[in-house]
């Protein structure tokens, strides 16, 4: 006797009872449990590495550092990516692993690429000072904090911020805590280089005594036989007062340092960075959980914490929230728990109106044990509750409740039919169980793509796949293990056969049936003909990538030229703050100038530091004031700040992107490349759609060249190093001791003064002291020649690559605009020298990176459906039949999102895939039920005709459920696409499924209609 799971549950009732309620509690407790997040985590495979070579020009530093240090990155192998920006004495090169690369893996490379870069410093010019790492790009610092002040010093709000650091750093949840715009104390030595050379004095020696006297030099021990005795002197400056009163001398002539420099107290100007507040200067706190823990204990133990912290700070210094990722978790998993219960509610009230109350209860007690089960099974995993994971569940409510639904009609139909209450709890065990498994693997395998996706957004979404997995496989259990008990308790014990008129709904289906079956070639043409009248339907339909966010906040980026001053950054940045202050749509906001703003979300795209870019974070009361805002703020630049490069942007779901209509030229010729940037950009620009048009680099800037008579200046004792480092002294400061405090260490910079600084006639009539004394005009051994170069350079993949940039001005989807311009493109493509390449990038780049490991997949997931199907029906026709459900789905996906105008998004393809498992799914039951008939002896046309009238009921109901459940999420930008097209495809697929699966079954299996008159 075949071991049956449905009749050993019953026999053991007490039993799975006790299973049933520790189900139940053991959700609950995983449930509370389960971490928080607004958006699931991916990796972040990118790893920034730093080269120092002062005194290179940017070419020197490309080809000396740069070149060679991704020259040696290429021995990692060919999974990988570099991209690099090279600046005057700087290298910054960025390696991105491909996507396939494991997780786990990450950081082993990230080894191995210190260890090489230790095997390269030999290699290195002798003047390199050696390389810097960042391998924790990817670090989030969720809650920005800023320090305000009114009457404190740079220095003071310093210590207090670095005070409120420790403070954070001992709660134990807590990670990294950064600061943001800090000043750094120095002490500044001006000296006048005409004075200097009025009274003949050496410069250098005056430095290099200055040093000798601040050095740290032991000053011996004395042994008298019984102790030692240490011996000190302390004779190092503590200020800038002692410094001002060194006593110098040249010649015969006695001076104080104060006769000859102004020696000053302040902080390192010019600022690389500076942090404001609402327009007010500020110190800024990124705070970083450590990883593992939860963001909402995190979140409430770090307000605790600060709270304590403010009301603590003397008066004048006040703590502002700048981003708040706990609250923004809390509120954002409470919006996606309020659409998971209107989802339960709508699935409940389609089982409670389809079913009647007493199987209605059966059907609504599954659900929330099949949930509870889920929560276990994600605890285990580590799965937390976000976006995505919540968004799974809402898709599988309408999908895990078709098992439980048909195990209860089959046992309504034997108690129909006169059979016991256990008899009739068991049978779908033995009718039904294994048909219904095949459709639930089947449709878990519509999700395949989605966890073999080895691509950023496949990471995004990978729970998407585990999640529903799990609840379909775990609805099966519950169909077939819990629901006979729930049937046996809560069903009557017996049913009278109802023999019920079929109503006008039924009798209408009833026809249409009927006449399906009699003209089953011209039912299957219809459908073949509308399925492709929809795929080409498909061109009308927008593409998307991911979707912008919907949080408040409003990113502006500002980037000037590569060689523009902080200080015209700064008053780029205070213009759009002035218009700020005047808005009522602004809650407050955040400036960072010198650098974007810490990663305060996964998704968030940092930017490289440097002085000609800026960024203000704008938080707004509501998505109606940040959308007014925006669109106040592009007519705002567009007057204010012409020929700036102004972007003004949402915030990012999903794998950042920027600017999202991107071209990349790459070629061996940094001008002739530029000229074809600039050429691409002029197309571009004649795109009314496009705005914001910029190219990444390429503009040259001023430069001044010595050239020096060599011999001369031998003849003076003066060499090259003599003049560089007294043109670095003069126009950038050197360093040449520091004081020591308690706390830091204060750099004294020696530099000209504020007016030979910034003019450029004091080029002109510099003075060099020889080592005689002497003081030699520079021109008496050079002359002044005025070029230009390049003061920034990227490459990709050791490729010069300048990148044209465009924001779109209206609702047209970047895919639409890089279709349009394909011809455009290509042609241009085709125009350009050897050696020079012309890519597309932007989002679409990054949607095709994405899509790529979908469509390795999709043989994979085909072979799979077709096996399961294969395995059930144990027939090619049928395995045929079953098959040809899904293309009709198509037919509803289009008209949705065409009716809808929602776009095609990289969540929505997902959902078209999967839409295949849900339609097959729903035939695998169809096509099963007719072969049980047809062996039962009933003849062909009466089996394929009871089947479908059987089937049509619980197929419906299953539509409706899952349909109906994606209501609460359609709403939503993210899952708005997915689920107009998934509703779409399950209604009008179930519908032509009912009718195009029953003619096609007729005309395969050459099954002709009887005799007797049609029903």
């Amino acid at each position: 006797m075949r071991f049956n799971l449905s009749d050993w549950a019953l026999k053991h009732r007490s039993l799975v009872w006790y299973l049933l309620l520790v189900s139940l509690l053991a959700g609950a407790f995983s449930y509370t449990r389960l971490g928080r997040e607004e958006d699931p985590a991916f990796t972040i495979r990118t790893m920034v590495i730093q080269g120092v070579l002062p005194g290179a020009t940017t070419s020197e530093t490309a080809a000396q550092v740069t070149d060679r240090i991704e020259k040696k990155l290429q021995e990692l192998g060919s999974k990988l990516h570099t991209r690099s920006v090279t600046q005057p004495g700087l290298s910054i090169v960025y390696l991105d692993l491909f996507d396939e690369t494991p997780a786990e893996k990450v950081q082993e490379t990230w080894l191995r690429v210190r260890a090489m870069m230790a095997d390269l410093q030999p290699q290195m010019p002798a003047e390199f000072r050696g390389f810097g790492f960042e391998d924790s790009f990817g670090d989030v610092y969720g809650s920005v904090y800023a320090l305000t002040s009114d009457g404190f010093t740079p220095r003071e709000m310093r210590d207090t911020a670095e005070e409120i650091r420790s403070e954070i750093l001992s709660i134990r949840q807590a990670g990294k805590v950064n600061l943001i715009g800090a000043r750094d104390p120095a002490i500044y030595i001006e000296f006048s280089a005409r004075r200097l050379a009025a009274n003949g004095i050496d410069k250098a020696a005056v430095l290099d005594e200055l040093a000798a006297q601040n050095t740290i030099v032991p000053a011996g021990v004395i042994d008298t036989g019984e102790e030692r005795i240490l011996v000190r002197n302390d004779s190092h400056f503590t200020s800038a007062a002692e410094i001002a009163a060194v006593p110098l001398r040249s010649g015969d002539v006695w001076f104080r340092l104060s006769d000859v420099a102004t020696v000053r107290e302040g902080y390192v100007t010019p600022p690389e960075k500076l942090f404001r507040f609402n327009g007010q200067e500020a110190i800024g706190l990124a705070v970083g959980m450590r990883e593992g823990e939860n963001v909402q204990d995190f979140g409430a133990a770090l307000d605790a914490a600060m709270t304590r912290v403010a009301a603590g700070l003397p008066h004048g210094l006040e703590l502002h929230r700048v981003a708040d990722q706990p609250h923004v978790v809390t509120e954002a998993v409470g919006h996606f728990i309020q659409a998971l219960v209107e989802a339960v509610v709508i699935v409940l009230a389609v089982s409670f109106v389809s079913l009647g109350l007493r199987a209605g209860l059966v059907v609504t007690l599954s659900i929330p044990l099949v949930l509870a089960l889920t929560f276990v099974v994600m605890d285990i995993w580590g799965l937390t509750l976000q976006r995505v994971s919540l968004g799974a569940l809402i898709i599988a409510l309408g999908l895990l409740v078709d098992d439980a639904m048909i195990a209860i009609e089959t046992m309504i139909s034997r108690l129909e039919a006169g059979d016991k209450i256990e008899k009739a709890a068991s049978f779908a065990w033995t009718s039904i169980a294994f048909p219904m498994l095949t459709g639930t693997l089947v449709t878990v395998a519509g999700f395949i793509p989605i966890g073999l996706n080895s691509s950023k957004a496949g990471e995004f979404t990978f729970s998407l796949f585990v999640v529903i997995a799990v609840s379909l496989m775990l609805s099966w259990v519950v169909a077939v293990f819990f629901a006979p008990l729930l049937g046996a308790a809560f069903l009557p014990k017996t049913m009278a056969h109802q023999s019920v008129e079929p109503g006008r709904m039924r009798r209408g289906f009833d026809r249409a049936l009927d006449w399906s079956m009699r003209h089953p070639l011209a039912i299957v043409a219809v459908t073949l003909l509308a399925t492709a009248l929809s795929v080409g339907g498909m061109r009308f339909v927008e593409q998307q990538f991911f979707p912008p966010s919907d949080r408040t906040e409003l990113i502006v980026d500002v980037a000037l030229p590569a060689n523009a001053s902080i200080d015209a950054t700064d008053h780029a940045l205070k213009l759009l703050e002035a218009e700020l202050s005047t808005r009522d749509e602004v809650r407050f906001w955040s400036t960072h100038v010198g650098e974007t703003a810490p990663r305060f979300i996964l998704s968030y795209d940092v930017q490289a530091p440097g002085r000609n870019i800026g960024q203000i974070v704008i938080q707004t009361h509501d998505l109606d004031a940040r959308d007014a805002l925006r669109a106040h703020l592009e007519g705002f630049v567009r007057e204010a700040l012409p020929g700036t490069d102004v972007l003004i942007k949402l915030l990012e779901i999903g794998p950042p992107v920027g600017k999202p209509v991107q071209y990349r030229v790459s070629g061996p010729d940094a001008d002739l490349l530029h000229e074809k940037a600039m050429d691409l950009a002029s197309l571009l620009n004649r795109d009314p759609r496009l705005t914001n048009i910029s190219l990444d680099w390429g503009v040259p800037a001023r430069m001044v060249e010595l050239k020096i008579d060599h011999s001369r200046l031998r003849r003076l004792g003066l060499t090259q190093k003599d003049i560089s480092s007294a043109l670095q002294v003069l126009f950038a400061g050197a360093e040449i001791t520091a004081l020591r405090d308690d706390t830091y260490l204060v750099p004294v910079i020696a530099r000209g003064d504020d007016r030979d600084r910034r003019s450029l006639s004091s080029l002109a009539a510099l003075q060099i002291a020889t080592p005689s004394g002497d003081a030699i005009p520079l021109l008496s051994f050079a002359t002044l020649d005025w070029s230009s170069e390049q003061p920034l350079m990227m490459t990709r993949d050791r490729a010069l690559t300048i990148t044209v940039k465009a924001s779109i001005a209206d609702r047209t989807q970047p895919a639409t605009i890089a279709k349009d311009l394909a011809k455009q493109i290509k042609a241009m493509r085709e125009a350009l020298p050897h050696g020079y390449e012309l890519a597309l990038g932007g989002s679409e780049e990054s949607s095709a990176e994405s899509k790529a490991p979908i469509i390795a997949v999709v043989p994979v997931m085909l072979l799979i459906l077709v096996t399961l199907v294969m395995v059930q029906m144990q027939s090619f026709r049928l395995t045929f039949i079953v098959m040809m459900a899904a293309p009709p789905g198509l037919i509803g996906v289009v008209a949705a999102l065409l009716l809808s105008g929602k776009p095609l998004g990289f969540v929505a393809i997902l959902g078209v895939l999967a839409l295949m498992g849900i339609l097959i799914r729903n035939s695998v039951i169809l096509v099963h039920e007719i072969s049980v008939q047809r062996e039962a002896g009933v003849p062909a046309w009466e089996a394929v005709r009871h089947a479908s009238q059987s089937r049509a009921r619980p197929i419906l109901l299953t539509a409706a459920a899952a349909s109906f459940a994606l209501i609460p999420i359609a709403r939503q930008v993210f899952w708005g696409p997915m689920a107009y097209g998934m509703m779409g495809g399950i209604i009008v697929g179930t519908l032509v499924t009912l009718l195009f699966i029953p003619a096609l079954y007729c005309l395969v299996m050459r099954v002709r209609p009887e005799a007797a008159p049609a029903a």
